[in-house]
């Protein structure tokens, strides 16, 4: 797949856009208005509601994006908008430092396909036997899902968890990847307890199923990209039969000396301190220790 992506970066790679975090942030902030506003307003009109996608609404292929941020009410509103602005701030962070190590062609495709993903998610939802019409997930996994790349590329970067433990960003990752498996499995655990209730949890059910698609659908584009960034030439048979070879090699001539004069024979084995010199009136690749360095006679080669 790594191939395939170099071929289209070469076609496509102009249309590209540079900083397209700056873009996703700028819908992440509509979103967290809205939901400050009216979060219905979202799920009136703009979110990922197929049937009215299939009756005219096809805006809400595009504005299911930006899902409404959930801000607590009373007090509980100064810890949501700090905790939005350090979300705000880690997007950054992971967006600029992926587009820097993937480029800005494969940044690109990764926000692209994760967008398509859901896309089809939701319409496979539709179709289904369950036939849920509104995918409630919005984009919001797919944000989040740049955390695991990045922490493949910078694993060993510490973050201060709740501002005071040191902690690696690798594990980071892993304790998150378990968390969101853990939804997963809770998210259709309770789906499918309300489907039991019939219509009276279809609503609860909808919610449920589609956010645990969503999760699914922004790892499987995370492992996707993953997989197509690494080299899979170092795991070739031949590949691993060369770098044996070498490390046999290697390690039989591990007690070969580096250095021999051509005079004295002595190499840096005899004496560690010795320092041995490559003479440059010599025809040929001749040599010598400190002590034989200007007293030799030259080599000359007579045609």
């Amino acid at each position: 797949m790594d191939n395939f992506l170099n071929k289209l970066e070469r076609k496509f790679g102009r249309y590209a856009i540079p900083d397209l975090i700056r873009y996703v942030i700028m819908l992440y902030c509509v979103g967290a208005l809205i939901g400050m506003l009216n979060p219905n307003i979202y799920y009136s009109y703009l979110c990922l509601d197929m049937k009215a996608v299939f009756h005219g609404q096809i805006w809400r292929l595009f504005t299911f994006l930006i899902e409404p941020y959930g801000f607590s009410r009373g007090l509980g509103m100064i810890l949501s908008i700090l905790f939005f602005v350090i979300q705000v701030h880690l997007f950054f962070l992971f967006g600029r430092s992926l587009e820097q190590a993937w480029g800005t062609f494969r940044f690109n495709m990764y926000f692209f396909c994760g967008y398509l993903l859901n896309i089809i998610a939701a319409l496979i939802l539709y179709l289904s036997p369950l036939h849920l019409e509104v995918y409630y997930s919005g984009f919001q996994y797919i944000y989040w899902s740049m955390f695991f790349a990045f922490a493949v590329i910078n694993g060993d970067m510490q973050f201060l968890l709740y501002f005071v433990i040191p902690i690696k960003v690798k594990w980071l990752a892993i304790l998150d990847g378990a968390y969101l498996l853990y939804q997963v499995v809770s998210s259709l655990y309770h789906g499918i307890q309300y489907l039991a209730y019939g219509e009276a949890g279809y609503a609860y059910a909808a919610v449920y199923i589609s956010s645990a698609v969503a999760i699914i659908v922004a790892l499987a584009n995370f492992i996707v990209f993953f997989l197509a960034t690494r080299n899979y030439k170092r795991i070739s048979p031949k590949e691993i039969h060369r770098r044996q070879t070498f490390k046999r090699q290697t390690k039989q001539n591990s007690g070969a000396p580096r250095h021999r004069c051509a005079v004295c024979g002595r190499t840096e084995l005899d004496n560690e301190n010795l320092e041995f010199r490559f003479c440059s009136k010599c025809e040929g690749n001749y040599e010598y220790c400190s002590d034989h360095l200007f007293t030799h006679q030259h080599v000359k080669k007579f045609m």
